[in-house]
C-alpha cells in the first residue's frame, strides 16, 4: 500500500479527495491514474492532449489514445468539480439554516 494515510474516512470513492498521486501510471486501470489527480494536474495535462491533437501530425492510432486519455482526465475534473459544488452547496444550505434559526430565537423587542 503506497498511500497508507487513507482511512476509513475515505470514503467518497465518487469525489477524488486526495491531492497529487505519484504512483499512478504502473495501474492499466482505465481511469485509475486519473483518480490520484489533483483537479489542477488533470486540468493541466488535459489541456497538453488538446493541444497535441490540435497539433495535428498524429497517427489515426496516436490520436485516439490521447482522445482517450482526454476524456478521461475531463471526467475527473467533472469529479472535482462536482465535489466542490457539493460541499459550496452544503455550507450554503448550513449557513441558510443557521440564519433561519436565529431570526426564529431572537424576541421582537
Amino acid at each position: 500500500m503506497p498511500n497508507s494515510e487513507n482511512t476509513a474516512e475515505d470514503t467518497t470513492a465518487d469525489t477524488p479527495e486526495r491531492e497529487g498521486g505519484a504512483g499512478g501510471e504502473a495501474d492499466t486501470t482505465p481511469g485509475a491514474a486519473e483518480e490520484e489527480l489533483s483537479y489542477e494536474q488533470a486540468r493541466d495535462e488535459l489541456d497538453s492532449v488538446v493541444r497535441r491533437l490540435e497539433s495535428g501530425g498524429l497517427t489515426l492510432q496516436e490520436s485516439l489514445q490521447l482522445w482517450e486519455r482526454g476524456e478521461r482526465l475531463a471526467a475527473t475534473c467533472e469529479r472535482w468539480l462536482e465535489g466542490a459544488r457539493a460541499k459550496l452547496a452544503a455550507a450554503m444550505s448550513e449557513q441558510e439554516e443557521g440564519q433561519e434559526a436565529d431570526n426564529t430565537t431572537q424576541t421582537p423587542f
